[in-house]
């Protein structure tokens, strides 16, 4: 009994120690929170937000100490660590409410730095005061910048959308038109395209002209509802909204840096330094692709959610995923983002979303001509990494879409004039060989001229750089023919994103015009070299796309290769040049005759000048004399030298200087089938290969050494018969 009343006091004492350390803990957090209130209530950031909210109207701001105080406060903290959202929407109510001036509006709006996001509603209400009347046109102006400015950090869009109209009246005010155009450029939705807006753009184009600004617009229209906008957009547009040097982007990194933040607007491409003594050099500063995080913050997706239910790409993390919420997704807050993940790009090639693609150009072309490295005077050794990384990234998504972007078109057609030809030389020509068809009126003025300057003065090693760009490039172009080519008409779409047609005409005088322009690259630039092998090896490559045209890509056209080409590969040093020239004539044959059975069978007309025929049939005589009948420098031959001349060469038969057996490039294999022959023979006479049983010999030996081009051309292009008088056989061409 004793035990069990010590148990129980023992019990009691422990309930009572609890009680007692409750108490103790909630008097500390009582304690604690009075601290931090009273912190709170004397910090002088806090007291300068109280006297701004509660500042009334009509308080004079010259002479006004007080107010000096508490803005110098406010300025302290946005430019040291940013101003947090309610700290933004009371600064924002008060200089757009004009309490103090315009004078105080326009220092405050300076200011505004956000820590991490800006509240909708106070963008709305600051966008309402607008309509007053009394602020200056300046100052608005410089409010609608700041908008543009930090507009992927506005946590939601779903009320500046609603007031979609109201914002759209502000484009007859011809000083806010240019901005306003902007920022309706990323406010607009299908559904915010009517009638009455398009006529009112189109009418002030009527009055101010083609502006890219307004023309940007109207194309961003044209692609939601291209029945009300008539209007043919250009396809190659100047940048249609300037970056403005604004006062808030480097004060913007600097803070966001402080502050460890990878936010919409840290990632995205900004100033942050700008050499005044030399306007023409840039440096990059966060050449960098975007984090893929949602355009709205938690709390407005959810309420969003519960009417429209959307899907963040950043959640997605399979393909499989991807099919299922295909049309629910919502794009991010920057759209060079979609670059950096496979998923996003999926998903553009899947739906192909035009508005989704005109705000990623669009973000591509700021990039490019307002933050990319110029050629600066240190030339390589100033590469930046953040720029070598930005152009593989981007590299890397064209491979994956098989197709370019607009926006690097635009930029590269400028930065050829400026390019030394090394400056990250394999990623300009990686994104030059994704340019799609050039009109053949323009192709001389936008590409030919800046790359003929370049080829003509560069080293070895870019002339087989662009060789193989051009090659590329060209492959490019046929296999987009081969693909969106349409069955029953000549009309062609060359990209499946973007409006740009072409004739099947004009289509292949684009290609007619670049196969002509290599062309004459290769000839001069084979004498400039020397008949460098390496060179000689991507002309050909070139070539062996040109002689599949018709066959392989459907393509109604054969254009034969200069003899500035065609010679120096005969002549060649090493046997893989001339065995692939053989293979090139072998495909051109075989192009040619398919052509000319379709031209009989069917319908389509698919003419083939009898000049190029004669260019062919040419070519073939030549390689047959010179490989095979030993008839070099015979009369009728493509090369031809004087009787006196080739007597002063001392060579005895020198019209057989260039045949199989004879040839430079073949000579090696002639010698070492001759000793395995004759081995014991001790005087090497070569001219006995020429005789029937060895001349078969040395044929199968040849061909087993891989050499199928020169087969494939002696069995399509030569029929012999063998004579026991001299033991070679007479060639004809078939």
């Amino acid at each position: 009994m004793a035990a069990t009343q010590n148990l129980s006091d023992s019990d009691q004492s422990s309930v009572s120690d609890q009680s007692v350390s409750s108490r103790s803990g909630n008097r500390s957090i009582r304690v604690a929170e009075k601290e931090r209130r009273k912190n709170e209530a004397e910090d002088p950031f806090v007291l300068s937000l109280k006297y701004f909210s509660d500042v009334e109207a009509g308080t004079p701001f010259h002479g006004n100490d007080k107010l000096e105080k508490n803005l110098v406060q406010v300025e302290k903290v946005a430019y040291s660590q940013g101003l947090p959202p309610e700290a933004v929407s009371i600064m924002l109510e008060f200089a757009m409410s004009l309490r103090m001036g315009t004078s105080a509006c326009v220092r405050v709006l300076k200011c505004l730095i956000p820590a991490s996001v800006v509240p909708q509603e106070a963008v709305v209400r600051a966008v309402v005061w607008l309509s007053i009347g009394k602020m200056p046109i300046s100052t608005q102006v410089l409010f609608i910048k700041w908008v543009l400015t930090v507009f992927d950090m506005i946590d939601a869009k779903d009320q500046l959308r609603a007031i979609y109209g109201f914002i759209f009246n502000f484009v007859t005010d011809e000083n806010l038109c240019p901005f306003i155009c902007h920022l309706l450029y990323l406010l607009t939705r299908k559904e915010s395209v009517r009638v009455f807006r398009v006529r009112k753009l189109l009418e002030l184009q009527s009055k101010l002209g083609r502006q890219p600004f307004l023309l940007h617009l109207l194309s961003l229209y044209k692609v939601f509802c291209p029945e009300l906008v008539t209007l043919s957009i250009p396809s190659r547009m100047k940048s249609g909204f300037k970056n403005h040097i604004s006062p808030w982007k480097s004060a913007l990194i600097a803070v966001q840096k402080r502050n460890g933040l990878q936010g919409a607007f840290s990632n995205s491409l900004v100033f942050t330094h700008k050499d005044k003594t030399n306007p023409r050099k840039r440096k990059h500063c966060h050449l960098e692709f975007p984090d893929l995080i949602p355009a709205l913050n938690k709390e407005a997706r959810s309420e969003q959610s519960s009417s429209r239910r959307v899907v963040p790409l950043v959640q997605l993390h399979s393909f499989a995923q991807l099919l299922e919420n295909m049309h629910r997704i919502e794009l991010p807050a920057q759209m060079g983002s979609l670059l950096g993940s496979s998923l996003a790009l999926q998903y553009l090639d899947c739906v192909q979303d035009e508005s989704a693609l005109l705000r990623l150009n669009f973000w591509l072309g700021y990039a490019f001509h307002e933050e990319f490295l110029f050629c600066g005077d240190g030339g390589p050794s100033q590469t930046s990494e953040e720029a070598l990384q930005f152009l593989n990234k981007l590299l890397s998504a064209q491979h994956f879409l098989q197709e370019g972007f607009s926006s690097s078109e635009v930029f590269l057609y400028k930065f050829l004039n400026v390019w030394d030809g090394s400056l990250l030389r394999p990623q300009i020509l990686g994104l030059l060989s994704n340019i799609p068809v050039v009109p053949s009126s323009q192709i001389r003025r936008l590409l030919f001229e800046p790359l003929m300057q370049l080829f003509f003065t560069s080293s070895l090693f870019f002339k087989c750089g662009l060789m193989e760009c051009l090659n590329n490039m060209l492959l490019k172009w046929l296999t987009w023919h081969s693909i969106y080519a349409l069955e029953d008409d000549l009309d062609i779409s060359l990209n499946s994103h973007t409006s740009i047609n072409m004739t099947l005409s004009g289509f292949k005088d684009s290609v007619m015009e670049l196969i002509h322009f290599v062309g004459r690259l290769a000839s001069v630039g084979l004498q400039l070299e020397g008949c460098h092998c390496l060179l000689l090896s991507f002309v050909l490559d070139f070539y062996e796309t040109v002689c599949d045209t018709f066959l392989k890509y459907g393509l109604p056209l054969i254009v034969m290769p200069p003899a500035g080409v065609f010679y120096p590969a005969l002549f060649a040093t090493d046997p893989v040049s001339v065995d692939r020239l053989a293979y090139i004539m072998h495909r051109y044959k075989v192009n040619l005759t398919s052509a000319k059975s379709q031209e009989k069978v069917t319908e389509q007309v698919f003419h083939i000048s009898r000049q190029t025929f004669r260019e062919f049939n040419h070519y073939v005589v030549v390689m047959v004399n010179c490989l095979w009948n030993s008839r070099m420098f015979h009369p009728g031959m493509g090369v031809q030298l004087g009787e006196e001349l080739l007597l002063k060469s001392n060579v005895s038969q020198y019209g057989s200087s260039f045949d199989l057996v004879h040839h430079p490039a073949f000579m090696s294999y002639a010698v070492n089938f001759h000793q395995k022959c004759w081995p014991g023979k001790k005087d090497m006479d070569l001219n006995s290969i020429k005789h029937s049983k060895p001349w078969s010999w040395y044929l199968e030996y040849l061909f087993t050494q891989g050499y199928d081009g020169l087969k494939h051309f002696v069995q399509s292009n030569i029929s012999w018969q063998l004579k026991e008088d001299d033991g070679q056989g007479d060639a004809q061409q078939r």
